[in-house]
């Protein structure tokens, strides 16, 4: 005899068991984002330059960078000391003192003469090909803003200490010290052979950041799949499961809709408090932009995924609407295989077989879906829409050739309605 009190306890655990699985799923989803982000951009060189490269053309970039340079290989010639030598040595020419004070008003056209020259030779440097050049290698050979912003290990164009991250452009500089050089500026050979650097990222608590970055590096191989099986036994041992698999889909994209919000705040509170010493505010908000794309595409992907997926749990439910929706879907499948038949438009055995079959053809096409959004690299909320519209349209195709086959069918009387 079976115990009534025992079963329902069984039930009860269990339900508890898939409610507490599918939260720790949602929680989970938002993490594992972060976790791939900083595995394949963070910590992939190859990722992380491509990632990086758009940034040689940006026009806050150049801009912060040719002003940098300027700053950095710091040409002024002593502009009231050259035009008072050469008014003492006209002077001493036999010069009119009226024309020697003329000489020394100079000055000023003097510095502004010099600094141009260095302000055009590096206009010119940061829109050629060169520059490009220059940032990839430095990205490169570096790894990493974020390797050694996030690890604090290595060596490299990227430096780390004391929460600042800084890039060091000293070839760039060289370069710029070059074509000074070439172009009649002799005093630039004076500029001293020392490191230029540019301040990236600057955080009193980058320490946390790196605690939290070397944790999430350990976890990042197997969270993706942590989140994705504790999900699964979540839906699976829900007592409901279409019910179970439209609340983890809405609270995962919850939680990266969360995060994104988080991040937006993120920004805002960075670009309003940056040291002076980092770049300017167009070139730090492009660079957090360019570096966290990845991941925001990432979130915004997972929320519209969790809506999609809830939705169609919703549409293939007991409820109300979605019958009503189903019913009116199938009718519509009818009264067009009747006006094609009218027309002399039938699909035969073919429409006759889909019938037969559509359950195992819907479930199928479903499944196939999936995994070409599994297997798709990086996909997007565009990638999503694509696949979406494709799926309804081989439905379509289906519910089309099964209602001609209903109405084809032998010894099958011509249905006038559906049932909803």
């Amino acid at each position: 005899m079976s115990n009534p009190q025992g079963g329902r306890a069984g039930r009860v655990l269990r339900s508890t068991a898939s409610a507490v699985l599918i939260v720790l799923a949602c929680v989970l989803v938002p993490v594992t984002v972060i976790t791939v982000w900083v595995h394949d951009i963070a910590l992939d060189t190859d990722r992380y330059v491509k990632t990086m490269k758009p940034l040689a053309t940006d026009r806050a970039i150049e801009d912060a960078v040719r002003h940098r340079l300027v700053d950095a290989v710091d040409v002024r010639v002593n502009g009231r000391q050259v035009t008072a030598d050469i008014a003492a040595w006209l002077e001493s020419q036999g010069l009119a003192p009226r024309a020697a004070n003329a000489v020394k008003a100079l000055a000023p056209q003097v510095d502004a003469a010099t600094n141009a020259a260095a302000e055009r030779v590096a206009t010119r440097l940061v829109e050629s090909d060169r520059f490009e050049k220059l940032w990839v290698t430095a990205n490169r050979t570096a790894h990493s803003t974020l390797v050694h912003a996030l690890t604090g290990k290595g060596r490299g164009a990227v430096g780390v200490e004391e929460g600042t991250v800084t890039l060091d452009v000293g070839t760039a500089v060289d370069t710029v010290r070059k074509e000074l050089e070439s172009a009649g500026v002799g005093v630039a050979s004076k500029i001293p052979n020392v490191d230029k650097q540019v301040v990236l990222f600057k955080s009193d608590q980058l320490d946390q950041f790196q605690d939290a970055a070397h944790a999430l590096d350990l976890a990042g191989y197997w969270m993706p799949v942590i989140t994705v099986v504790l999900g699964a036994a979540g839906v699976l041992l829900a007592r409901r499961r279409r019910r179970a698999l439209a609340k983890a889909a809405l609270g995962a994209a919850l939680g990266c809709l969360i995060v994104a919000i988080g991040l937006v705040i993120a920004r805002r509170y960075y670009l309003d408090h940056l040291p002076p010493t980092v770049l300017s505010e167009p070139a730090a908000a492009a660079l957090f932009d360019t570096l966290l794309r990845f991941m925001r595409v990432t979130l915004r992907t997972v929320i519209v995924l969790g809506v999609v997926v809830a939705l169609g749990a919703y549409l293939v439910g007991p409820g109300r609407l979605p019958r009503a929706v189903r019913g009116r879907a199938e009718r519509s499948a009818d009264s067009t295989a009747r006006w094609a038949g009218s027309h002399g438009v039938t699909t035969g055995r073919a429409g006759t077989w889909t019938e037969s079959h559509r359950r195992w053809l819907t479930i199928g096409v479903l499944l196939l879906i999936v995994l070409i959004f599994a297997l798709w690299n990086n996909p997007t909320p565009v990638t999503i829409l694509v696949l979406v519209i494709i799926l309804l349209a081989v439905l379509v195709v289906i519910a089309l050739l099964a209602a001609d086959g209903r109405r084809s069918a032998p010894g099958t009387p011509e249905k006038q309605e559906t049932p909803a």
